[in-house]
């Protein structure tokens, strides 16, 4: 019994050392691959990168090479279990999944008969349900819902509203994988006062939210917030944020680029960017270990251990 008592511990230790340590390799710089387009997206499937221009998506394949996979979305991406690519279309208003014959099928562009507001970033449980963002950045005149909110498309057409208390314009979303926790991004970024931290909200067995369960991870203050985000599996969490310049509403006191935290919210390392606004990120590579991050429509890559 001491034995595995001992092996227990051995593993929560090392697992805590590993979420505490920075990921990026010792004297390591971010690569720039260029103005390529790369505004938000991305996601990694069969040696490509996948991600957006606000216009298309685009598919960067092992030689550099860039072209046009689809039009017509604009926003977050990820493949599913069956590696079929399901995309926020923020300009349509709706979220779809592309089948791999080419067919586009639409998961949800409505709750309760009201048009959503741009579908903005996404992600999976591992039951194969996908929660995604609906915030209204700019003109708010056509907003049909009188909310930005969390919903989760449990099949096609089925749309669950997740109440998440005290997030005032959800951006980025991440659940953790043993769908314990929620991560939002609340970026409230053009109103002086708004909200820009990263909050935690525990799950329950159905997907919900538990109620006073919300968690402030990491707070930028006056800065630009935070945008998209993923986690890797010592459980660290990739956040791209900041800016390099100063606007009405935001400092530039955090910079733009990838900030990784740990699971309690530490700021482990921090891998700028440029010209501006890191917008979302993506973990990918030959072997997984390559992080990907979209900012002012360049995209850059850093080597991890």
């Amino acid at each position: 019994m001491q034995s595995l008592i001992s092996l227990a511990l051995t593993s929560l230790i090392l697992a805590s050392c590993a979420s505490s340590k920075s990921p990026v390799v010792p004297g390591a710089a971010p690569k720039d691959h260029g103005l390529i387009g790369a505004g938000e997206g991305p996601a990694w499937k069969d040696g490509s990168l996948y991600f957006t221009d606000g216009k298309h998506i685009n598919r960067m394949d092992a030689q550099g090479r860039t072209s046009v996979f689809r039009h017509n979305a604009s926003n977050g991406l990820l493949f599913d279990r069956e590696g079929r690519l399901v995309a926020c279309e923020s300009g349509l208003r709706r979220v779809t999944r592309t089948e791999k014959d080419g067919r586009i099928i639409v998961l949800a562009d409505r709750f309760e008969g009201k048009r959503f507001n741009t579908p903005n970033d996404l992600c999976m449980d591992s039951k194969g349900r996908i929660y995604f963002t609906d915030p209204r950045y700019g003109p708010r005149e056509s907003m049909e819902l009188g909310f930005e909110g969390v919903y989760r498309i449990n099949s096609v057409g089925h749309v669950t509203r997740i109440f998440c208390e005290g997030a005032e314009r959800p951006n980025g979303i991440l659940i953790s994988p043993d769908d314990q926790y929620l991560y939002i991004a609340d970026n409230n970024n053009n109103i002086h006062g708004g909200s820009r931290k990263l909050l935690r909200y525990a799950l329950d067995e159905n997907g919900d939210v538990k109620p006073g369960s919300r968690k402030v991870i990491f707070d930028w203050k006056n800065g630009r917030g935070p945008d998209g985000m993923k986690m890797d599996a010592a459980g660290r969490i990739y956040v791209a944020a900041g800016t390099n310049k100063v606007t009405d509403w935001e400092t530039n006191r955090f910079k733009a680029g990838c900030y990784i935290l740990s699971p309690s919210g530490r700021l482990i390392d921090f891998i700028p960017t440029a010209p501006d606004e890191a917008c979302n990120c993506a973990l990918g590579g030959s072997d997984g270990k390559t992080l990907f991050i979209t900012s002012g429509n360049h995209l850059w890559s850093m080597p991890l251990q």
